[in-house]
């Protein structure tokens, strides 16, 4: 088994709106069985989905707003402010909608966008949706994703091309493990800065990582080329935080015994 005494967290994520841009945190606090604080917190249904924000639970992604059928999104920057629970939206530097999405006419403002924007893609009126401490993630139990850089770079060197990172939408990318090795991790426990996570299973990519998020193009087939390669469409891993803490850029990871 290799050692991880040469791995450290290179960046670290969360997508506060499913499907649209991700923000980049120095540091972020876990709890015990949680995603990264508001990351997918919140939803854009694209028509009738049955969620319930009354008593919240999992749907697949089809249901919203997401890049593996919607590419376009990408072509939007997004930011998502906390403290003021405003989205703004822009394309390059124009802004083209901002809204509160703690009340009824800031939502309203940024369904009204996405109405006009995905009129092409739309199956009904657009919603912002979001429920106390729930989710909208790819799956339904609460878990952290983990890219390994190194595998992304064995992947640009065999098809010679460039592949963004952030095509994989991942919480914390991580350098200084062997490409592909982060599979060997799957029911290890990490200790990454003060938190305690088990890796837990493989991650199957989709359409959406066929979007280039700086083009917003369908221009690489991900899931297509790992077939080809690895029999299979797998690439990071998702693990569940066992102890609550803070991890911060630059923390090391290691294999606890």
């Amino acid at each position: 088994m290799f050692s991880t005494s040469d791995a450290w967290v290179a960046s670290l994520y969360h997508y506060p709106v499913k499907g649209l841009s991700g923000q980049r945190l120095s540091s972020v606090d876990l709890g015990i069985g949680q995603t990264f604080p508001m990351d997918r917190a919140y939803a854009l249904e694209n028509g009738p989905s049955g969620f319930d924000p009354a008593a919240p639970k999992w749907q697949p992604k089809i249901k919203f707003l997401c890049l593996m059928r919607n590419a376009r999104l990408a072509s939007l920057s997004t930011h998502y402010e906390h403290s003021r629970h405003t989205l703004t939206i822009k394309s390059g530097q124009d802004t083209l909608a901002v809204g509160d999405l703690s009340n009824d006419a800031g939502r309203k403002k940024i369904e009204k966008f996405f109405d006009n924007f995905m009129e092409l893609e739309k199956r009904g009126p657009m919603r912002v949706l979001e429920a106390p401490n729930h989710s909208f993630s790819d799956v339904p139990k609460k878990v952290v994703s983990l890219i390994n850089l190194a595998t992304l770079a064995e992947l640009e060197d065999r098809l010679g091309i460039s592949v963004h990172p952030l095509r994989f939408r991942a919480n914390l990318y991580f350098k200084g493990l062997p490409p592909w090795s982060e599979f060997d991790l799957i029911g290890k426990e990490l200790q990454i800065g003060s938190v305690q996570m088990t890796v837990v299973k493989r991650i199957e990519r989709c359409a959406a990582t066929q979007v280039n998020p700086e083009t917003a193009t369908r221009d690489l087939d991900i899931p297509e080329i790992l077939y080809r390669l690895k029999d299979n469409a797998d690439l990071g891993v998702y693990a569940e935080v066992k102890s609550a803490g803070k991890i911060a850029e630059g923390d090391l990871i290691k294999i606890l015994d």
